[in-house]
């Protein structure tokens, strides 16, 4: 291995292990469902395979020496994480609400509680099961990824050092990015394995209720970071 590679290889390392809006939605999902967490991987790297195609074309270059086009991506994914974020904590109390009034309806007129059945929990098991948003996993992860600048910023500035001038420069972009994106199923179907052990922990009302609440404000914060770097 060349030292260039090696060198390449520890930063898309560094660059995966940082957390950030796909490790949010990928995390998240995964928690929900092991296919979905893997769908919203897969997603992710879809995307980023788009910021690989355009800076392989040239596309990237343009966006990026033009505050206009920059602005407008950078705004546009912080705002598709507000809505993440505003549709899961909205959810979330919609789903409170929901158990509050199960359990005051389980209650009889003379204080006897009804036996509790598998249909009480339904409606709150049916609103897990869809999670925090309607649209699928793989949605998710491809929208956070292909429209978040810092992904093609990516390939822009950190991926061309690693390019010889002595071959075809697009060649290499391709050689490099398909490396990256391979890297990231790796590490991403591994984080969905990790994830999906916490579905057990998460089942529980009261973590669940706090967990969908955290996660939904962190991607409303994300959001507006992004829109205010």
């Amino acid at each position: 291995m060349s030292a260039d590679l090696a060198g390449f290889l520890g930063v898309v390392l560094v660059a995966y292990l940082v957390p950030g809006p796909d490790f949010l939605v990928v995390v998240r999902s995964a928690a929900e469902h092991p296919a979905k967490g893997r769908a919203a991987a897969l997603g992710a790297q879809t995307g980023l395979c788009v910021h690989m195609l355009a800076a392989a074309t040239g596309l990237s270059l343009m966006a990026a020496r033009s505050p206009v086009v920059y602005d407008a991506i950078k705004l546009l994914g912080a705002a598709y994480l507000v809505y993440l974020g505003i549709r899961a904590v909205l959810a979330t109390r919609r789903a409170a609400r929901e158990r509050r009034a199960q359990t005051a309806g389980a209650d009889g007129p003379e204080g006897l509680t009804a036996p509790r059945t598998s249909a009480t929990d339904e409606p709150s098991r049916a609103r897990w099961r869809s999670g925090f948003t309607q649209g699928s996993g793989f949605t998710q992860g491809f929208l956070t990824n292909v429209l978040n600048p810092k992904a093609a910023l990516f390939f822009l500035s950190i991926l061309p050092q690693f390019v010889h001038g002595g071959g075809s420069t697009a060649r290499q972009i391709f050689f490099l990015g398909i490396l990256d994106v391979l890297i990231g199923v790796v590490y991403w179907f591994a984080l969905v394995a990790v994830a999906a052990r916490l579905r057990a922990l998460l089942a529980r009302p009261k973590i669940r209720h706090r967990w969908e609440l955290t996660t939904g404000w962190l991607f409303i914060a994300i959001g507006i970071g992004v829109a205010a770097a």
